[in-house]
């Protein structure tokens, strides 16, 4: 792991376009070497989009492979590279959006898009932020992932053990919550609800947290255009939470599928996102 340490601070000294080349190329041959992680992406699109051909699907996934390769090479960014570069790679768009509710509480709804980790660091710069850990299994890797996403020292790092409560304590003073939910997390505390053609489950944090916090919901996408980054942010919905959590959560995943239709390419296909089945179905993976 230390070896692969050195080799990302190595390569963020390289420019984007050639961090780029690099990844295209590496990104192409894990295509082929990543039987089982291909098959599951393949086999997402095909419960999301059952009328796709399935050369569109290969297409897809080949492409998302040779970005999320450079989502990995960037980390020597995340971790090393300078505010200014920072600001000089990412625009925030629409920023507006969520400064204008700076006296209140605030969740940034940000789905899994390759370049949610630079992004979010170049946002981490205008604001601090409160997000959820996972703790890493190797110990190195664990250390750089926790330094590198507080290394502004402008985020609350709040472990996924510790649950709701710490999560709207670190939003008191209106820290905006950085939300990632479209994942797969098990049966607990989830439920059934559509994404695309498919019922995935779907955790119900985002209606809960916002009625319990009282906080606007300010959705935010990270895009990755040419050489380029964009964080895009969109106006706070209205009317959330509502009294359907059903219907709170089915918003959610409708607006993240609009998301992936424009950048479809660059949305997270390789997690199991329908692992957990309903009752009496057979899994697919």
């Amino acid at each position: 792991m230390r070896i692969a340490l050195v080799l990302l601070w190595l390569i963020h000294w390289l420019p984007i376009p050639v961090i780029s080349g690099l990844a295209r190329g590496l990104g192409f041959v894990a295509y082929f070497l990543a039987t089982e992680r291909r098959k599951v992406g393949l086999i997402n699109l095909a419960r999301c989009f059952p009328d796709m051909p399935l050369a569109e699907r290969e297409r897809i996934i080949r492409r998302h492979c040779q970005h999320l390769v450079q989502s990995v090479l960037e980390y020597g960014i995340v971790w090393w590279g300078s505010p200014a570069r920072l600001a000089r790679l990412v625009t925030l768009k629409g920023l507006d959006h969520l400064t204008c509710h700076a006296d209140e509480n605030v969740i940034l709804l940000y789905p899994h898009f390759v370049a949610f980790e630079l992004c979010v660091l170049r946002l981490n710069l205008e604001v601090p932020l409160v997000s959820v850990y996972s703790n890493q299994k190797n110990p190195v890797l664990n250390q750089q992932l926790y330094q590198g996403r507080n290394r502004f020292g402008r985020a609350k790092i709040v472990s996924r053990q510790e649950g709701l409560r710490s999560i709207i304590k670190a939003m008191r003073d209106h820290t905006p919550f950085l939300y990632l939910p479209d994942q797969d997390f098990g049966p607990r505390d989830s439920i059934f609800v559509h994404f695309f053609a498919e019922k995935a489950a779907t955790i119900t944090g985002l209606s809960r947290i916002a009625g319990l916090a009282r906080a606007k919901v300010v959705p935010a996408i990270a895009r990755r255009i040419g050489h380029r980054y964009e964080l895009t942010f969109y106006p706070a919905w209205d009317n959330y939470p509502s009294e359907d959590i059903e219907a709170d959560t089915r918003r959610m995943n409708a607006f993240i599928e609009e998301r992936v239709l424009e950048q479809p390419e660059q949305y997270f296909w390789l997690h199991k996102r329908f692992k957990t089945r309903p009752e009496g179905e057979a899994r697919f993976y």
